[in-house]
């Protein structure tokens, strides 16, 4: 028996609303390409996109941005991402041309540190004409790195502004939480003994928000090396102010902190994160060290018990 006209029409407006179907499902589960440079900020991101983004960090746990130069495969991932986020204020100092040249290409390129004033801002003697870059130790100025994220995600995804706008201030009142948190930890420390000698000065932020000496070996960026004269000075140092302990970090060579520390007769009291997080997964006291919440903390724990 042959198919009436009628009944054709039907049989194909059913498969074109199922394909119809199949393509919405395919957009919706689309996520957007976010590539993004060191572990705090692709932690930052995955927190305000949620479910819509999917996250690529060009660096890992360990690796010291200062030094960082793109490989091919990097240069590939930035190319073929939706929306790129670095840090900036010369953090990735080797890429900066980089992210310049993308920026002339594509619209979604964003340094999330142009969130932050800039009389909030520090400018050491030893880095003239630049702003220290570490703003992720101040928990407060970080806090508002996440309107920079929801905003650039936001004009590539108009459709995902009122979730992306709810999740950055979740992140914005977690992290106020976190603030009072290390304030209360750090009360624990008598003021005269806080004080933080480190590889380099990854800490001045935290210094400024908790009331810390910051005292780094290598300055602010570890593209330049301590010599034997600043060596020689940082055991004076550690040894004048009696200090108890000293730390290492996980982004830079533990050598000169260990020979200061067997010079000076000073323990080391634990590694520190400082350019990158810690590896996801890994916990500690409950916390994730792959996360900024769980580097923070570890951070305060390690800093507060090695000093008390």
């Amino acid at each position: 028996m042959a198919v009436i006209p009628h009944r054709i029409s039907e049989i194909a407006l059913k498969t074109l609303s199922v394909l119809l179907l199949a393509v919405c499902a395919e957009a919706a589960e689309k996520k957007i390409k976010v590539t993004t440079t060191v572990t705090m900020l692709s932690d930052l991101v995955k927190n305000v996109g949620g479910d819509r983004v999917e996250v690529l960090g060009l660096m890992g746990p360990g690796v010291d941005p200062h030094l960082y130069k793109a490989t091919a495969a990097d240069v590939s991932k930035l190319q073929n991402a939706d929306v790129i986020f670095y840090a900036g204020l010369l953090l990735e100092g080797k890429m900066q041309d980089l992210f310049a040249q993308m920026a002339r290409k594509k619209k979604f390129v964003y340094p999330v540190t142009e969130a932050i004033p800039i009389e909030s801002l520090l400018e050491p003697p030893q880095f003239a004409g630049h702003y220290d870059p570490h703003v992720w130790f101040d928990i407060t100025l970080w806090a508002k790195c996440a309107n920079t994220v929801a905003t650039g995600l936001s004009e590539f995804d108009p459709s995902g502004t009122p979730q992306y706008q709810k999740r950055a201030k979740e992140v914005q009142f977690r992290m106020e939480e976190l603030h009072r948190w290390a304030q209360q930890r750090v009360k624990e420390l008598a003021k005269e003994k806080r004080i933080l000698v480190t590889s380099h000065d990854a800490f001045n932020y935290f210094g400024r928000a908790y009331d810390f000496q910051v005292v780094g070996l290598q300055g602010i960026s570890t593209v330049t090396e301590a010599g034997l004269a600043d060596m020689t000075k940082m055991v004076d140092f550690v040894k004048k102010h009696k200090v108890k302990a000293i730390f290492v970090e996980t982004s830079v060579p533990h050598n000169t902190i260990e020979r200061i520390s067997k010079d000076a007769g000073v323990k080391i009291g634990g590694e520190l994160f400082s350019d990158a997080m810690g590896t996801p997964g890994q916990m500690e006291r409950g916390y994730d060290l792959g996360t900024y919440e769980g580097m923070i903390k570890h951070n305060v724990n390690t800093i507060v018990d090695a000093l008390k």
